[in-house]
């Protein structure tokens, strides 16, 4: 199959990218690098020949399009995103010209290529807005309301997938994505409270919770996450999809996995709660389970040993 991955030089995309190579398919990812990391794709550059081609290319830029025209790929997965959130609050025209603009242009590739498919990477934390803690973990019948416009962004894209599946015949998966972690996830991110703990863990630095610590989220591990989009690329047409765990865990519950899988006994750094923020979140997989075959088989402090040990040999 021929395959291209829009972000495919950042954590989830590289590690995606890594997969599709290992089952034997062409891989063209496209990346501008404003995030995403060459030395996160130095395994399927040195190893995989005519099957792998590197693009640095803005997917607002208007080259595009042709690229797609010309590579032909067959299934689009589409990671390329602004995906911080703050970000998004702060200067919501940029968030917009990346993530809605720029999905545009992946999506009309999509069409003009001909591709049988675009399996999208949208945001389970953000476009369901702040659900009542009574519909946790939260299904994908619950209204998608978001409260911010990063999580606008994401809704829209679905949007414009579904009118593009009824104007073009053109397929799509939705994977609403719970919180990702594993190796090659950047510390500095919004997103990454794993990396930063890895991170200050092994440097002997403290860590800091924001409020008292019982916020909770959905951590799932990016290999789970992976095998999702890999299924997705012939399965669950025209859906959108909840990829969790559905288990909530409190910042506290994922500080003390991180502790003692770095072997560190020390109590975190208190510091004010941060405004905004979303008290809990879980995102129920089943109807995963139904339309992908796809269930989370990575407990989280595995998932926290593997990322200690990536963080240790960086």
């Amino acid at each position: 199959m021929k395959t291209m991955v829009t972000g495919g030089a950042g954590f989830i995309g590289s590690t995606l990218v890594d997969r599709l190579l290992a089952e034997g398919h062409a891989v063209d990812v496209v990346d501008n690098l404003s995030t995403g990391c060459l030395a996160n794709l130095a395994a399927a550059r040195s190893g995989h020949g005519h099957r792998f081609t590197f693009h640095q290319l803005d997917i607002r830029s208007g080259d595009l399009v042709e690229l797609m025209r010309r590579r032909r790929p067959e299934v689009v997965f589409h990671l390329a995103a602004q995906a911080d959130v703050r970000v998004s609050v702060s200067d919501p025209v940029f968030d917009a010209e990346v993530n809605v603009i720029g999905s545009l242009q992946v999506i009309e590739g999509a069409r003009h290529c001909e591709a049988t498919k675009v399996v999208f990477a949208s945001s389970g934390g953000t476009i369901y807005g702040d659900p009542d803690p009574s519909r946790l973990p939260v299904k994908e019948s619950h209204p998608q309301h978001p409260l911010s416009p990063y999580g606008v962004s994401k809704k829209v894209v679905g949007d414009y997938l579904f009118a593009y599946r009824e104007l073009h015949n053109l397929e799509y998966t939705v994977l609403a994505l719970a919180n990702v972690y594993g190796p090659r996830q950047d510390p500095h991110g919004e997103a990454g409270v794993v990396a930063i703990f890895a991170g200050k863990l092994l440097a002997g630095e403290p860590c800091t919770i924001f409020g008292n610590g019982t916020q909770t989220r959905d951590f799932v591990y990016v290999d789970d996450v992976v095998d999702a989009f890999a299924r997705a690329a012939s399965r669950g047409g025209g859906l959108t999809l909840n990829i969790g765990t559905g288990d909530e865990t409190s910042v506290n519950q994922l500080y003390a996995t991180m502790a003692a899988a770095a072997g560190v006994d020390a109590p975190a750094v208190a510091a004010p709660a941060r405004a905004g923020e979303l008290q809990r979140n879980a995102l129920d997989p089943a109807r995963a389970g139904i339309h992908l075959g796809w269930k989370p088989w990575t407990p989280l402090p595995d998932g926290a040993a593997a990322v200690i040990e990536a963080f240790r040999q960086s």
